[in-house]
């Protein structure tokens, strides 16, 4: 397959393209808006939240061939802001126009199975884990694990969907299989962490690499809840996340911004949970404590523009606004030394991610 090269530094005025309409995309447009891109938007839905500050809306599902040959037509580089884009669609787009990160960067982290075996043969740890395709294989890797993993599909969950915990597990799993779809599963081994971590990093087309401050997360019923900056992790295990995170940009001839979510165990040590290939939700707090946001980082890095400066004028708390906690968006801006940033969704439901919120404060010395 030829792909092809950004024809960068793009100048102002250029089209970038966007599969998919969400929050990402939203904020992406923005960025891209700041440094004076165009914005065209490939999403299915009308007046998705992205397409509300892009220039143009290509209303079609994301394999549409029609559809995305319009876009390699008007855009002089293609991104996207969900991991989860078909593959086809990103292969068939790079033979005529730039796509950012690259297909290949889509395909392992699209199946949690090929992503374990991709970081493994990279020398990077992760959970220990085994296929499951079948209630037999669940059963002898629990008996492995002595009754306790995470059994997840290995395509399309998110936010905690998808997924089955089990602890000192010594049942019955006839049916599990089924009842989980009947899909190719995988069984991570239950890991004693600390904290949850991630780092925000990216790659220039030249190959240059930067990273933000890692975040400490805190997950609800499996969806983000906050990230904290600075985590509290020593300085080695910090440079430890980022020499990892660069290590998978480099494997994967990357271009754009990366999320890599850790465990951090107590020895100091990490094994990576998992990749997205995008602007990540344990992201956001770039915007508010820092010059570069991760939306414009992504925006230089497809560009092939210079990567701007990752470090931090302030400590931070960035929270999630999930469903009807939207409603609080009034009282918080009451408040001193907090960034609101709501994502223009019509209707707030139950585990909807609507909007977020930053709280920065001065470094601590």
């Amino acid at each position: 397959m030829t792909i092809v090269p950004v024809p960068g530094p793009l100048p102002p005025g250029s089209t970038i393209g966007i599969i998919g309409g969400g929050q990402l995309g939203r904020m992406l447009a923005m960025a891209a808006a700041r440094l004076g891109y165009r914005i065209v938007i490939l999403e299915p839905q009308a007046d998705c939240p992205a397409a509300q500050l892009a220039n143009r809306q290509i209303a079609a599902a994301y394999d549409d061939t029609k559809a995305l040959a319009e876009l390699a037509k008007v855009s002089a580089v293609v991104t996207y802001e969900f991991e989860n884009v078909p593959v086809a669609a990103a292969g068939l787009l790079a033979q005529s126009v730039a796509v950012f990160p690259p297909p290949k960067a889509l395909e392992v982290s699209q199946d949690r199975l090929a992503e374990k075996r991709f970081l493994n043969g990279i020398g990077i740890s992760t959970a220990d884990f085994v296929a499951v395709d079948n209630d037999a294989d669940l059963a002898s890797g629990l008996s492995d694990f002595a009754g306790s993993g995470v059994l997840k599909t290995c395509r399309m969950g998110y936010d905690g969907k998808g997924q089955r915990a089990f602890r000192h597990f010594a049942g019955d799993v006839d049916g599990t299989h089924a009842a989980m779809g009947g899909v190719p599963l995988i069984l991570e081994r239950l890991v004693s962490f600390e904290r949850e971590i991630s780092v925000i990093a990216a790659r220039g087309t030249d190959g240059s690499l930067a990273a933000y401050d890692p975040a400490e997360n805190v997950h609800n019923a499996g969806i983000l809840h906050s990230s904290t900056v600075p985590a509290a992790i020593s300085a080695a295990t910090a440079e430890l996340a980022c020499r990892n995170a660069f290590a998978i940009l480099d494997a994967l001839d990357y271009v754009g911004v990366i999320g890599v979510e850790f465990f951090a165990l107590g020895d100091g040590s990490l094994i990576v949970n998992e990749i997205a290939p995008r602007v990540h939700n344990s992201g956001h707090w770039t915007e508010a404590a820092c010059a570069i946001s991760q939306f414009e980082q992504h925006i230089r890095a497809i560009a092939g523009l210079p990567l701007g400066d990752t470090a931090r004028h302030s400590d931070c708390v960035m929270e999630n606004l999930i469903g009807g906690d939207v409603e609080r968006a009034p009282a918080l801006l009451s408040g001193p030394g907090l960034v609101l940033h709501l994502y223009g969704k019509a209707e707030a439901r139950p585990g909807r991610k609507m909007g977020h919120f930053t709280r920065i404060r001065p470094i601590a010395s």
